[in-house]
């Protein structure tokens, strides 16, 4: 049994056995070892192939004996087995019997379905291609009819292209027909033009459904698998195909005389012929190819023509043709040709560079009008039969309107084209740079022109969003000259202050300063946008100004002080410094009236900057002018105003010491300290100011003289004549002094309150409550002088005061509230008078008087 195992192995191979013996090696090979490679040789094997084949007939002996063996062992069995074939052989022919039976069923339906089936198939294919001639000779007889229809409108066309000869002689002798004859024949004229316009029309429609009959086929044509029911094309029938020529033709016809209608039409901006050639090209169905393409054109015509105009190279042989005209070709030197120009030829360059702007301008004129010609055609015009607006039929083909496409065009090409000039020629660069207002200029007569045509609107209180991109693509001209003017005006603001301290600004160079920021203004004033980017760099430079002049401004003790005898050198660096800066703001603040609101906002911070660092300089030195000045006053509580002296040894002494240090004070002010700012207007407002608060104050502290006799009296008077001349002087000016005397009208009801003030002074007690005979002087300054004459101490006096102190308090808070402090005062003492027992008799006369004054006040109120 071991000799049989090699074959029984599932995976015996007789190739392999067969190659292993002849080999010499054994089979199967033991996994692991490795073959030996054997080199071609004609040695014998290991083992006689002859022995090998006995083995083979021995096992195969010996397998015919075990089956043998196998079959002697279990042959009862197999006897049974042969016993069934006869039961199978019974089920067999039931089996088979069934089978006929099943074809005998299947020959019957054979007969009821297949062949009504096939009968019927057949049938229907004669139907089909009986209605597929139907369907052919019905779409012929349409195909004859438009066919003849579309001979009798080109004979229509043909008549109306004869008769146009006739219609040109006819204009031509026009002249010598009379008025009423040739307006027949200009009437007959335009009917021809309108009939022909139709026939076009209408043939280009026919054309359109003689293409959609023959088209037909192709487009709902249908096979099956076999090949059958496809819908014959109208140009494989010979009687069809023989016109196809004459049609294609007609085509060609119709199509090239719709292009000239579309042509003109543009060309002339006749609307009416524009509608005819749309509504044929919308018969041919080709009008969104026909509407890209003339927008297109349009948009490549305006690009060329740009191209054109920033073509240096072409500008220079042009000048440089005019030049040759003029000059002896044998004396003139041939040089290599220039693109840029020389100092003396950049006139000649610049000259026709704006020529070329300027005939660009024109060209984009007319290509905008067409644009928006076409557009309001097609926005207006309608299918006849679906009302689908021509507009919206072409923008399938369009990606926007015919105008958008047109502006966004022509803003790319005017970018592109600027930015690549200007940096191939540095004269473009520089020419277009100074004199961009020129061209914006032109540029505006652009926008005014298409205005009556188009929608668009350019003006200084609206802008159309188109004419925003077509000037954004100028803006490297318009940044280049912002820059320009910035340098400019930052030029004259280094110029102001250059000097530095030894050197300030003054009433020139404010002046300056305020005619830079000026002709910049006006020189953009035409256009709302470039006025206000010229606006925003004035801002700049104002801040530049007065950040700068705030650096040098003296902030020490020295710029306020008034010992004299003569100014100091801050206060005269202070002086020229607002000087400039008041006389900068008063011509600029004057330019909100020339200028719409929205441009000189971006300014008018810096502008108002100016007044308010004017303000922060002068602001120090009139508070030291009051403060110095009210403590001159204040000395007037070191006099004695008292009885003690003979009144008539007074009446010629003269004014007090205290008097004649304002007077000299004042005068120092004006002459010294007040000379340094060289602003009449504010200077003036601050004479007035000082004046006010030097009478207010006087009349304060002389009310709260105590106490007062007679000859105190009489020095307080003319104490007062004495300050009323040192005002006089102090508010005349020798440049606008006029013949009448003192302006003191300005002063107003402090004057008056002076006047009244030495009339005060000599009232009997019972007229002191009159309102008519105190009138013009403030109430408070009337109780004060009833308390001066009456034992009740002053409300200073009770509170622990000081008189600057009190007068200071005074300035400080409003007069109800200094009333209610003298109430308070009166009742204090009332009180205090009552509780110690002191006789009060006296004082009741002007206790009465004090609350009859309080009362009138608060009736007033």
């Amino acid at each position: 049994m071991s000799d049989h195992i090699v074959f029984a192995h599932p995976e015996f191979d007789p190739n392999e056995y067969a190659n292993a013996i002849l080999a010499g090696e054994p089979y199967p090979t033991q996994s692991g070892r490795i073959k030996t490679t054997r080199t071609a040789s004609f040695e014998p094997a290991n083992e006689d192939v002859s022995v090998a084949i006995t083995k083979l007939n021995y096992t195969i002996e010996d397998v015919d004996k075990q089956l043998k063996s196998v079959v002697t062992a279990h042959h009862e069995e197999l006897l049974t087995q042969a016993a069934g074939v006869t039961g199978l052989e019974k089920s067999l022919s039931s089996v088979r019997s069934g089978l006929s039976e099943l074809d005998a069923s299947l020959d019957k339906l054979r007969l009821k379905i297949r062949v009504p089936y096939q009968s019927l198939r057949s049938n229907v294919t004669k139907l089909e291609r009986i209605q597929q001639a139907s369907d052919i000779l019905r779409r012929m007889s349409r195909f004859v009819i438009l066919t003849r229809r579309l001979e009798v409108q080109l004979a229509e066309m043909n008549n109306g292209e004869d008769s146009a000869p006739e219609n040109e002689t006819t204009e031509r002798n026009s002249m010598a027909i009379p008025a009423g004859q040739t307006a027949a024949s200009t009437s007959g004229l335009v009917d021809n033009e309108d009939e022909k316009e139709r026939v076009i029309a209408k043939a280009a429609l026919t054309l359109a459904e003689l293409t959609a009959l023959m088209d037909r086929a192709s487009e709902s044509s249908c096979w099956n698998e076999e090949g059958e029911g496809r819908q014959v094309p109208l140009s494989s029938i010979k009687a069809v195909a023989a016109h196809l020529p004459y049609i294609d033709a007609a085509r060609a016809r119709i199509t090239a005389d719709m292009e000239a209608m579309v042509m003109t039409g543009l060309a002339d901006l006749n609307q009416s012929l524009l509608a005819s050639s749309l509504q044929t090209a919308h018969n041919l169905r080709v009008l969104p190819a026909l509407v890209q393409e003339l927008v297109m054109d349009l948009a490549d015509a305006v690009e060329s023509r740009i191209r054109y105009a920033f073509d240096m190279s072409r500008i220079s042989k042009d000048v440089l043709t005019k030049e040759s005209s003029t000059t002896s070709q044998g004396l003139m030197y041939k040089s290599r040709v220039r693109t840029e120009p020389t100092n003396v030829t950049a006139p000649q360059y610049a000259a026709a560079l704006w020529t070329s702007f300027e005939s660009l301008v024109e060209e984009m004129t007319g290509c905008c009008i067409k644009v928006y010609a076409l557009e309001n055609v097609l926005k207006y015009k309608r299918d006849l039969i679906t009302q689908a607006v021509f507009l919206d039929e072409a923008l399938k083909a369009l990606e926007n309107k015919p105008s958008t496409i047109f502006w966004n065009a022509l803003s790319r090409s005017l970018e592109k084209h600027a930015r690549e000039s200007a940096k191939g020629s540095s004269f473009l660069q520089q020419t277009l740079t100074t004199g961009y207002p020129k061209l914006l200029r032109l540029f505006h007569s652009f926008f005014a022109k298409i205005a009556v045509q188009t929608d668009t609107v350019y003006t200084q209180t609206q802008q159309s969003p188109e004419t925003i991109i077509v000037l954004r693509a100028l803006s490297n001209f318009e940044a280049l000259y912002l820059s320009r003017t910035a340098n400019r005006l930052n030029e004259v603001v280094s110029q102001a202050f250059g000097g530095g301290t030894r050197s300030p600004p003054g009433m020139t160079e404010g002046i300056n300063i305020a005619r830079a920021v000026a002709n910049e203004l006006d020189s953009a004033k035409f256009d709302p946008l470039l006025v206000r980017s010229v606006a925003q760099n004035i801002a700049s430079s104002l801040e530049g100004l007065l950040s700068r002049a705030d650096g040098l401004v003296a902030r020490d003790r020295l710029a306020t002080t008034l010992v004299g005898p003569s100014a100091t050198i801050q206060q005269v660096l202070n002086g020229q410094l607002a000087t400039c800066l008041y006389h900068c703001h008063s011509r600029l603040s004057k330019l909100q009236d020339e200028y719409p609101e929205g441009v000189l906002n971006f300014c008018k911070n810096s502008i108002a900057g100016l007044n308010r660092a004017f303000e922060r300089i002068i602001e120090p030195v009139l508070a030291a002018v009051r403060r110095e000045l009210g403590a001159i006053i204040a000395k007037l509580h070191r006099m004695n105003f008292s009885d003690k002296m003979d009144p008539l040894s007074t009446m010629g002494g003269g004014s007090s010491p205290y008097m004649k240090d304002l007077v000299e004070k004042l005068s120092f002010v004006k002459e010294e300290i007040l000379s340094q700012f060289n602003t009449p207007e504010a200077s003036r407002q601050w004479v007035i100011t000082i004046v006010k608060y030097v009478i207010k104050t006087f009349i304060l502290h002389a009310s709260i003289a105590k106490p007062l006799g007679e000859s105190g009296k009489l020095q307080l008077t003319s104490d007062m004549t004495e300050l009323e001349f040192g005002l006089a002087a102090f508010m005349t000016d020798k440049a606008h002094q006029s013949k009448r005397g003192t302006d003191w009208a300005s002063v107003g009801d402090d004057y008056r309150a002076l006047r009244a003030m030495r009339q005060l002074l000599f009232l009997d007690n019972a007229m002191l409550s009159s309102p008519a005979h105190t009138a013009g002087l403030p109430l408070l300054i009337v109780l004060h002088h009833i308390l001066v004459r009456s034992p009740i101490p002053l409300p200073h006096s009770l509170h622990g005061w000081a008189e600057a102190e009190y007068v200071r308090w005074v300035n400080e808070h409003s007069d109800e509230e200094s009333w209610t402090l003298v109430e308070g005062d009166l009742t204090h003492w009332e009180k205090m008078s009552e509780a110690e027992g002191n006789d009060v008799r006296e004082a009741n006369e002007y206790i009465k008087l004090a609350r009859t004054v309080l009362s009138n006040a608060t009736k007033g109120r």
